[in-house]
């Protein structure tokens, strides 16, 4: 493969990585997917996907790299990091642009990244503002005010799963807590299917049980009365034009629209357009190409 405008994106997550070459338009030209054995370390990682990086665009010329990762990405460390030993000392661009002289690399938060892809090719074109939701493993959120990410004083907007769900959560984050994301997460809501029901579950497994077992229905009843009191205080304070709703959990979109547009009718004074994001599978990695041609110079 050949060109002279070809952009790679890394997607470093904490069960895999995502590779992909893509032209301008977001089309991924070619992927590639490594596991990230967290156990292992962060350097590991990084190194294996770097070496899998070059190889990919080996007959390529790429003019921008963009890098996302769960956490907030700074020059010298990683906040907020994944459950990764050793991501949050990580100089993520400073080891990409060693691999990769010359090239310009951009890097960012992977939720507001899949944002920034729905705004330019998805499903929040044209809508301002704009919300995306990623409900998954873990949960986050992103704000777009005229095609610009909200990213807040420390690069923290959006992060929900941090919310507090009663009074009584007096300590949230200092208290090494998530609350919100402890409730209706992914991860969390396997753990407590698996429980519940006596058995390794999903979370998928979990939405597609609940339409025939009367346990898995009720807990998914109650993380999602939870979770769309809380989608709808983010419209009530943001008053979205559209809210894409993406992630994993996307994939029951059947059973979690409906029960957020319910919510969101009944609380919201303007209730946003609520859709199903465009991107699934590789949301985030068309983020950090999105973020690597949105920090070109013109």
């Amino acid at each position: 493969m050949t060109s002279e405008d070809l952009i790679l994106g890394i997607d470093f997550g904490g069960t895999k990585v995502a590779l992909g070459l893509s032209d301008r338009t977001g089309t991924l030209l070619a992927t590639r997917r490594l596991d990230t054995d967290a156990e292992a370390g962060a350097e590991q990682v990084v190194t294996r996907a770097l070496a899998a990086a070059a190889e990919l665009v080996a007959d390529s010329r790429i003019t921008a790299i963009g890098v996302v990762s769960p956490g907030i990405v700074l020059p010298d460390r990683i906040l907020l990091a994944p459950n990764v030993p050793g991501w949050e000392k990580l100089h993520l661009a400073e080891l990409v642009s060693a691999a990769f002289p010359d090239v310009p690399v951009a890097v960012g938060t992977d939720a507001k990244a899949a944002a920034l892809a729905e705004w330019t090719w998805g499903t929040l074109q044209g809508a301002d503002p704009a919300v995306f939701l990623s409900l998954g493993t873990g949960i986050a959120a992103a704000v777009l005010v005229g095609g610009r990410l909200l990213t807040g004083a420390n690069g923290a907007a959006g992060e929900i799963g941090y919310n507090l769900r009663t009074p009584q959560d007096t300590d949230g984050f200092a208290g090494g807590a998530a609350p919100l994301e402890e409730a209706v997460g992914g991860r969390w809501l396997g753990t407590r299917a698996t429980e519940l029901l006596g058995r390794p579950v999903t979370a998928g497994e979990l939405f597609a049980l609940a339409r025939e077992n009367t346990e898995a229905k009720e807990l998914v009843a109650s993380a999602l009365d939870e979770l769309s009191m809380h989608v709808a205080n983010l419209a009530i304070a943001f008053d979205p034009a559209r809210i894409a709703v993406g992630g994993g959990l996307v994939r029951s979109a059947d059973v979690l629209l409906p029960a957020l547009r319910e919510r969101l009718a009944a609380a919201v004074p303007f209730p946003p357009e609520l859709v199903a994001a465009r991107f699934d599978q590789d949301a985030s990695l068309l983020g950090a190409v999105a973020v690597a041609l949105g920090s070109e110079t013109p």
